[in-house]
């Protein structure tokens, strides 16, 4: 999501004359986009902000430079950002990235900006359109954000309180931008939302569309070839999202799907609004539906009064399910969320001796996954050019890299055989035609 909203805020200053470098050095606007999910992301960002003072310090009167943050730990923090860092100039949550041009204007006038109000009209009707070289010059691939917000509220998690309640765009909005994305020859598109597969936007019609409805339509534009979503929650994983999966060859067998815990109890206290066998069933029907679909999950270890037994309950559903990649954390304690001010608090020691047996058992699940597709013939996206002279990397269908010495166009999906896999990428040749 942060990578989406980094390529539209910086869209949205192309329109001001703002081109982007790639050294902090040349800039004269540096934005700090940032996350909030979990505790080190927070102070990472004071530490960032340590040095951009240093650079801003060694910059003469000639060439000044502008410094904002953005994001959800803008969103969650506020003027405290300015209070701990007087050097920034504007504090902008995600709600607002559409005013950027305007607040930045302001700040350039010598006045310190923090917006962080949610908008009454909505932001996406007033970014302008994607800069089509800006695009193209990403790549052939690209991400598209349908829904932002939650209504979940997990006790651990922060969402609720920066990204704001869900909101679905529209049928159109979605539509156009993905046609602008298209046109700038795009070929992949990663449909996007805190709980993308809650969306339910409202078509043209005045009709209200779930997501499998979506898919359908987005599937039948011309020139688009994969689709991809993410981040999806289990209660809202239906019978016609996963009959999509089914049923659309262009979107990819490729699910990341959060659990978070194995225990039941544990669920609970998280308000995941489910139980550990209403995922289970979840994955086994859409295994039957896709049988070489791959999934990635998340986990939390240590989250408060978490047993051994509990985590016991975690290590069975990863050895049930059988994961090609996961995300796994320690718990932290988030600002304002009701799991910060549960009781038994889980020991450090024990939070990280559960973390690195996880760990363990993912990562050999994925080497697993790996070796399993070697000798397979896929399809691949080609995205760029490999290390070498004669090399290609494109992207499996299960979003790892695949580098084969070949030539073919960018953009273009060829047939290759997988012949050797590393810990996290495969190694292919041409397949014979």
């Amino acid at each position: 999501m942060n990578v989406y909203d980094s390529q539209r805020m910086s869209d949205s200053l192309s329109t001001q004359g703002y081109v982007t470098t790639q050294t902090p050095n040349d800039a004269d606007l540096i934005l700090v986009n940032t996350c909030h999910i979990r505790e080190k992301a927070a102070e990472k960002l004071y530490s960032d902000l340590g040095r951009l003072r240093m650079m801003r310090q060694k910059r003469t009167s000639e060439k000044p430079l502008m410094i904002g943050v953005t994001g959800c730990v803008a969103q969650a923090e506020g003027d405290e950002i300015l209070r701990r860092s007087p050097t920034v100039d504007l504090v902008v949550g995600p709600q607002m990235y559409h005013r950027l041009p305007e607040l930045l204007q302001q700040a350039q006038q010598g006045k310190k900006i923090v917006e962080t109000n949610y908008a009454v009209e909505d932001k996406f009707n007033h970014l302008p359109p994607h800069n089509k070289r800006a695009v193209q010059k990403r790549g052939v691939s690209a991400f598209l954000t349908i829904q932002e917000g939650c209504d979940k509220f997990c006790t651990f998690c922060v969402v609720p309180y920066t990204r704001g309640a869900e909101i679905s765009r529209s049928v159109e909005q979605i539509t156009d931008e993905a046609r602008q994305l298209i046109e700038a020859d795009v070929k992949e598109i990663t449909l996007l939302g805190q709980n993308v597969n809650g969306w339910h936007g409202q078509s043209a019609d005045g009709k209200t569309w779930h997501f499998g409805d979506l898919l359908y339509h987005l599937a039948k534009l011309d020139g688009l070839k994969r689709l991809r979503y993410t981040t999806s929650h289990p209660r809202d994983m239906d019978d016609s999202l996963i009959a999509a999966h089914r049923n659309l060859d262009i979107l990819m067998p490729y699910l990341h799907l959060p659990v978070q815990s194995g225990s039941d109890r544990i669920l609970k206290a998280m308000n995941r609004q489910h139980k550990a066998i209403d995922y289970l069933n979840i994955i086994e029907k859409i295994r039957t539906a896709r049988p070489d679909i791959a999934f990635s999950g998340d986990f939390i270890v240590g989250f408060p009064g978490e047993t051994d037994d509990d985590f016991e309950e975690t290590i069975k559903l990863i050895e049930q399910v059988g994961y090609s990649s996961a995300y796994s954390f320690k718990y932290s304690p988030r600002p304002g969320t009701l799991s910060a001010t549960m009781n038994n608090q889980v020991d450090e020691k024990v939070k990280n001796d559960r973390l690195q047996r996880l760990q363990a058992l993912l990562f050999d699940q994925q080497n697993k996954f790996l070796r399993s597709k070697i000798g397979q013939t896929i399809d691949i996206l080609i995205e760029k050019d490999g290390r070498h002279p004669g090399q290609i990397v494109g992207r499996s269908p299960w979003l790892l890299p695949v580098v084969v010495d070949a030539h073919a166009p960018i953009g273009t999906v060829i047939a290759i055989q997988i012949t050797n896999a590393s810990s996290n990428s495969f190694v292919g040749e041409k397949a014979n035609s």
